[in-house]
């Protein structure tokens, strides 16, 4: 019989890996906190409809890369592609913002995206991101941007580049995607026949577009989106850049950085890794002035960012190294009796002491469980066999020295309580 292998594009985390999994994780939980932001959960899948809405129908994640279905009761449902909308929908649906005139939100989830395999691009990976309703003002827009660098840099990554931009308000883009196509209508024959398509439905879209001769024309003949955003716009963008330039964010202003999803406004930005090749994005975000009102809310400010885990993890190659939590006691049975005496034993100390403690259970020998009990790298070991139940005994040995002593089992609990 064949076996069953996980699906194309996901990617099993095993013991020796989830450790750098839960580091990060705990990072991100504390860098947070010391922000003052809270942490928002949303459900695994969404109704398909909030991702047209809010990502924008033309673009690649609502046609080609999102896992959607009809359910039993005729609903239709999409496994999160992102988790902008989906936080939006639960501020929006929970009214957090009469509770709070500001909500300052973030998560640590999974995504799904039916993409092309690559490194750093699964199908089912994994974000961290924040999320901030109810400030318009620049200010908040320089918070996030620094809390994204600064996290990086915690990590130990020492790579990293802040490009930023500004793409002004909608009606602002509207004309500027007008230009666009009439500038590039004489090159569409150049164009792939993707690249044709993000001309008519999304010309944005060509600027994230890794075909070479795209590329070239856009960088020789498209006019850049900061040349048309208003002042009140450009004023935002320098308040930004104040305070990044005295809070010492290096960056770069990327007059072309547009991030192709619909419901960015005003502030872009991007931190990339030079060790991730051509998918270089570590972290990602901007501001979405509308979003809330375009999902059915009151208009509300709101500005973000998403980061990829897997991504980051990428780029810090051994940079963290394996640390696993010492095991402090290894219980070794030797016989029927020890083996009920020892369990119920390791269940008292782990209630009472606190203590991380592993029993045997596959019934070897005496020198094969010292051996196991050496590959963990415990503290101690408590050794209980046929002699030492006769005498209510135990034998604890310090796997550090390898000293031993005798002693009641009644007042092992005290002993390692003292310990």
């Amino acid at each position: 019989m064949n076996k069953i292998r996980n699906i194309k594009g996901t990617k099993d985390l095993l013991p020796d890996e989830t450790f750098i999994w839960q580091e990060i994780e705990e990072k991100i939980h504390h860098f947070n906190q010391q922000f003052g932001y809270k942490e928002i959960r949303t459900p695994a899948f969404e109704e398909s409809d909030l991702f047209k809405r809010g990502v924008g129908s033309e673009t690649d994640i609502v046609n080609k890369e999102m896992y959607s279905w009809i359910d039993q009761g005729g609903n239709n449902l999409t496994l999160k592609p992102e988790l902008t909308a989906p936080v939006t929908r639960a501020y929006i649906q929970h009214e957090l913002g009469k509770s709070n005139p500001i909500n300052k939100l973030y998560y640590i989830d999974a995504l799904f995206r039916r993409e092309r395999p690559q490194k750093g691009r699964q199908r089912q990976f994994h974000q961290f991101g924040v999320e901030v309703f109810g400030s318009e003002f620049p200010e908040q827009d320089a918070e996030i941007i620094i809390m994204g660098f600064t996290f990086l840099q915690s990590l130990g990554l020492d790579d990293i580049n802040l490009e930023i931009n500004t793409i002004g308000s909608k009606s602002i883009r509207g004309t500027y995607i007008t230009v666009l196509q009439d500038l590039l209508s004489k090159y569409k024959h150049d164009f792939s026949a993707i690249d044709q398509q993000r001309l008519d439905k999304n010309p944005l879209r060509l600027f994230d577009s890794k075909d070479p001769k795209c590329k070239e024309i856009i960088n020789e003949t498209a006019p850049t989106i900061y040349n048309y955003v208003s002042e009140d716009d450009k004023l935002h963008f320098d308040k930004i850049c104040s305070i990044l330039n005295d809070s010492g964010i290096q960056y770069t202003h990327d007059q072309k950085l547009v991030r192709g999803l619909d419901y960015y406004t005003r502030t872009t930005f991007e931190i990339k890794s030079s060790s991730l090749g051509s998918q270089d994005a570590l972290c990602g975000g901007g501001r979405y002035d509308e979003l809330v009102e375009q999902l059915g809310g009151s208009s509300t400010p709101a500005v973000g960012f998403a980061a990829g885990i897997e991504r980051i993890i990428i780029s810090l190659g051994n940079q963290i190294q394996q640390d696993h939590k010492s095991i402090d006691i290894f219980m070794i049975f030797i016989g029927d009796d020890a083996l009920n005496a020892g369990i119920n034993l390791a269940n008292n100390i782990r209630k009472k002491c606190n203590l991380s403690v592993v029993t045997e259970t596959l019934r070897r020998s005496m020198r094969s469980q010292m051996r196991e009990a050496n590959r963990l790298n415990v503290n101690h070991s408590i050794i209980i066999g046929e002699d030492e139940i006769k005498s209510n005994t135990a034998i604890i040995k310090n796997m550090k020295n390898g000293e031993q002593i005798n002693m009641d089992i009644d007042k092992i609990i005290s002993y390692f309580i003292k310990e």
